[in-house]
């Protein structure tokens, strides 16, 4: 609707950066969307080409060269399946640069990754878990890493105790390896060196590597279980070819094993315990020492064996191995105090590291897979301290955060998966633009883009909620008596009146209001008068459910007349409305978002999806818009999102200059319904969109129980009765429709018509105006049936301008029909209506359909019914909500109202109602 577009835009802030923390992936690799984890398992999977080209295992290490990512489809940390091979991929071919147009067409547009040659595998086939693995120049039985300096590949192929090189990167599948380092032949995979259990390292022996890196002709391996890094001083030549130089141990025949039974780990700068990746950026050295829960930085390319690291990250100095250190004398700050007064510290936060499995630089800055704390963290320059803290975070909102979203103990089971989580990270690669980063738990690889520009992480809302603020209240009653004292606490800070000669209640509402606005105002709260209820109304200064923790108390002086109650001892009602169903119209929410405000045409169908040189991309799909400025876009939300619990939108942005800027994608998370209904602007609860519902007089009939042969049905208008007798096989639906039609066929003053919930009728007068008010009604089910038959009211009321709004000067009144409008109410019922929904396009019906989720309505506090809740005809997104007023609401200018759908509440509007029968409150 035209005037709605104009309501639903604001203002809203964001910061520049080239990663920012919590920032979504743009794309995913190995999945059908960033909430889909399928198993390649052949018992779970159709062997179709297709799906078997497009899905991941457990893929654990990652590389990339001259537009080809390198994907280890295997893993050590326990998630299943592997699949016993190395997939390379043409980024370019699915993955469009990050200022391009997204080509269209599927479901998630940046979800359509599929590799064009297999390592390790005849064909994209999944093997066989317990036969798949092999020992030969082509098999491999645990490739765990990979690396490429753009011309060869390498590969730590980790339970066969052995790197493999090729010499070219492959073009075919299945391609064999050249040389074999670790082993004296591609037929041997044993351990170290010797015979039987006596085996010991050695310059050419291997155990379990786990890391691999090729720079300036150089080659690195992280020996894993021998406890060290070798290096190949020049590109080997020959099988089982020895190192030149060894790191984390004195020399290449020793390997110290820990001794696991101390409370503390012997962690020193010259030591390593179960390194699992090494890599480097041409000067420095990074290697992520897993056992000490730390990465060791060398300043320089050793030179000789046992060289000392000069950097460690994770702990306060080099001797020290402690998972996420934290507490007094760790990296953390404190957070606060417990009940005793002592010192409390966050579980993490950005110096602490647990199980650290891959570090990568790209010259300036130093990304971390902190593996154990399911994040990456960023440090914007390589630290050249101990224990420096990093700079910004993916895969958790921020630096402290726990996900807590696992629901077993068991690793491989489904997790909730979204677009900005990462779940053990166990490998990185950077293309210049874009972090690629591996989670073998959720068979995929996130790719994480940089940005011209930040998008706040809740940047997307429902266009009609924008933000859902707690609220309470004080009532004040009794009667004014001078020297009385009035207290209203707001998380323990007091603000006390005393009340003086000839106030009136007004007169202490108001002074109240400006006690606790005085100066920049109470932190927490915003007070507002309500005068016709003696009443301060109190509205969160913070959005989202953080409001809900407000305390709030009202008291009076002792033996005082007045009476003062609070509404309850925290504010409530507090919601998120950054949490989007599919369809929903959104308003996402930045800084320098277009160079100019524009408008989609009215009358557009569909709406476009290029506007003010502005695209809004979500999963890849380009979303319908209504209208851009450079502080507010407004979007649809696409219905095709329905499959997933999250997505990930960014916006492209074609400059009045020529360039093309974007921003870093963020994180929607995506439910059934979460409604908002459209308001005016100003300060939260705001007035709503609110307009009478009917031209006639109307009423309602409730029809309830259970449909038993042999009930009858009553219906009586004025001196009229309608009777239907119950038949096999009727439903209350089959039951109400057999009323309407004897209704509708012979009532001179009345017409019937069929809720859009329920199984109830609406009756409406024949006549407009009030001519139609006073008819009497009634309904019965016949005494001691299963059938119940009642009224909302005993006469047709409220008749007054269909469409006309509803303010002071043209109030609602109890038992009057009213209309709101709302967005973000999912998917319609019936499946054929469902099913006529399409993207940016006008609904074109059928009229009568409802939410999939049931909508309740509280008005005033009192129930409200929703008899028609529908998708709007010739509207994009939009829902009309028609509620019947709680006959005996009293007059109050400011009445509430919220709409719900299971768990999740609307934003709090407010519309007057005057009632000339009932007191004010």
């Amino acid at each position: 609707m035209k005037y709605l577009a104009a309501l639903i835009l604001a203002a809203g802030s964001t910061m520049a950066a080239d990663f920012a923390t919590g920032q979504a992936a743009r794309a995913v690799i190995g999945q059908p969307t960033f909430t889909v984890q399928a198993t390649t398992s052949p018992e779970i999977v159709s062997q179709s080409t297709s799906v078997i080209t497009t899905l991941l295992g457990g893929a654990g290490g990652l590389a990339y060269a001259n537009g080809q990512l390198f994907v280890a489809d295997c893993n050590r940390i326990g998630s299943v399946p592997n699949n016993y091979r190395v997939l390379i991929y043409n980024v370019p071919s699915f993955l469009p640069a990050p200022t391009a147009e997204v080509p269209q067409g599927v479901r998630c547009p940046l979800c359509t990754s599929l590799p064009s040659v297999v390592l390790g595998q005849a064909d994209f086939t999944i093997p066989d878990p317990t036969t798949g693995w092999g020992l030969t120049q082509t098999a491999m039985r645990l490739p765990t890493a990979v690396a490429t300096d753009g011309t060869r590949l390498a590969v730590a192929d980790t339970d066969n105790n052995r790197v493999l090189i090729w010499n070219s990167i492959p073009a075919t599948n299945n391609a064999p390896a050249d040389l074999v380092l670790g082993q004296p032949d591609f037929k041997t995979g044993t351990p170290n060196t010797g015979t039987g259990d006596v085996r010991v390292p050695s310059q050419k022996s291997l155990r379990g590597p786990q890391g691999v890196w090729f720079q300036n002709g150089k080659l690195f391996v992280a020996d894993d279980m021998n406890h060290r890094v070798l290096i190949w001083n020049s590109i080997p030549t020959s099988n089982y070819q020895p190192a030149d130089l060894v790191l984390g141990q004195p020399n290449f025949s020793t390997a110290i094993e820990p001794d696991l039974t101390k409370k503390t780990l012997d962690a020193a700068a010259n030591t390593l315990l179960n390194p699992v990746a090494v890599t480097s950026d041409g000067v420095h050295l990074f290697v992520s020492d897993l056992g000490h829960n730390r990465v060791l930085i060398w300043n320089s390319i050793p030179t000789q064996n046992q060289q000392p690291a000069d950097v460690e990250i994770g702990q306060p100095d080099m001797s020290t191995a402690i998972a996420n250190y934290t507490g007094a004398g760790g990296l953390c700050a404190s957070n606060g105090t417990d009940s005793t007064g002592a010192a409390t510290y966050p579980n993490q936060c950005a110096g602490t590291l647990n199980f650290p499995r891959f570090a990568l630089s790209d010259g300036k800055r130093l990304f971390i897979a902190d593996g154990g704390n399911d994040r990456v963290l960023i440090f914007n320059h390589i630290p050249t301290q101990n224990a420096a803290p990093a700079d910004l975070v993916l895969g958790q909102p921020d630096a402290v955060s726990v996900d807590t979203s696992d629901t077993t103990d068991d690793p491989n089971a489904a997790r909730i998966a979204s677009s900005d989580s990462v779940r053990t990270p166990t490998s990185l690669a950077w293309d210049g633009e874009n972090l690629y980063v591996s989670e073998p738990y959720s068979r995929r690889i996130m790719v994480f883009t940089v940005g011209d520009q930040s998008l706040p992480l809740t940047a997307v809302r429902n266009a009609a909620s924008l933000e859902i603020y707690a609220v309470g209240s004080v009532a004040l009653s009794g009667t004014i008596t001078k020297g009385d004292a009035v207290t209203v606490t707001i998380q323990d800070v007091k603000y006390k009146y005393t009340i003086k000669t000839d106030d009136t209640f007004a007169m202490i509402v108001d002074a109240l209001v400006t006690l606790i606005n005085a100066g920049s105002g109470d932190p927490h709260v915003l007070a507002t008068p309500n005068y016709a209820l003696s009443t301060i109304a109190l509205t969160s200064r913070i959005g989202g459910s953080a409001g809900d923790a407000i305390t709030l108390a009202a008291s009076v002086s002792t033996s005082a007349t007045i009476v003062a109650n609070a509404s309850d001892a925290n504010l409530t009602g507090g919601g998120d409305a950054a949490k989007i169903a599919s369809g929903t119209l959104v308003a996402i929410f930045g800084d320098n978002l277009s160079d100019t405000t524009a408008y989609a045409r009215a009358g557009a169908d569909p709406l476009p999806t290029k506007l003010g040189g502005v695209e809004v991309y979500v999963d890849g799909i380009r979303c319908p818009l209504l209208a851009v400025s450079p502080t507010q876009i407004n979007a649809q939300v696409p219905t095709e999102v329905l499959d997933s619990t999250s997505v990930s939108a960014y916006i492209r942005i074609e400059r009045a200059n020529g360039t093309v800027t974007t921003t870093t994608a963020t994180g929607v998370p995506i439910i059934a319904a979460n409604p908002g209904i459209f308001a005016q602007g100003g300060q939260d609860p705001r007035p709503g969109v609110v307009l009478h519902g009917s031209s006639q007089a109307t009423g309602t009939v409730i029809i309830e129980g259970t449909a038993k042969t042999g009930d009858v049905a009553t219906v009586t208008i004025s001196d009229r009765t309608y009777n239907y007798t119950v038949v096999d096989g009727d439903t209350l639906y089959t039951i109400r429709d057999h009323l309407l039609d004897m209704i509708n066929a012979s009532d001179p003053e009345i017409y019937a018509l069929a809720s859009g919930q329920w199984s109830y009728i609406r009756l409406r007068a024949r006549v407009e105006g009030p001519d139609g008010n006073g008819l009497l009604i009634s309904a019965t089910g016949n005494s001691g049936g299963n059938l119940s038959m009642s009224t909302t009211n005993t006469v047709l009321c409220c008749a007054n301008v269909a469409g006309a709004m509803v303010d002071d000067d043209n109030p609602a009144v109890p038992g009057e029909t009213i209309t709101l409008f709302a967005t973000g109410l999912g998917t319609i019922l019936p499946t054929a209506a469902n099913n006529a929904v399409t993207t940016g396009f006008t609904y074109k019906g059928p009229a009568l359909n409802q939410p999939n989720v049931f909508v309740s309505a509280l008005v005033g506090g009192k129930s409200a019914g929703v008899y028609y809740a529908v998708m709007k005809v010739g509207e994009v997104g939009i829902f009309q909500i028609d509620l019947e007023l709680n006959a005996d609401l009293p007059t109050n200018p400011f009445t509430q109202c919220t709409i719900a759908q299971d768990v999740y509440v609307s934003n709090i509007i407010t519309f007057p109602v005057v009632n000339p029968n009932v007191p004010v409150q």
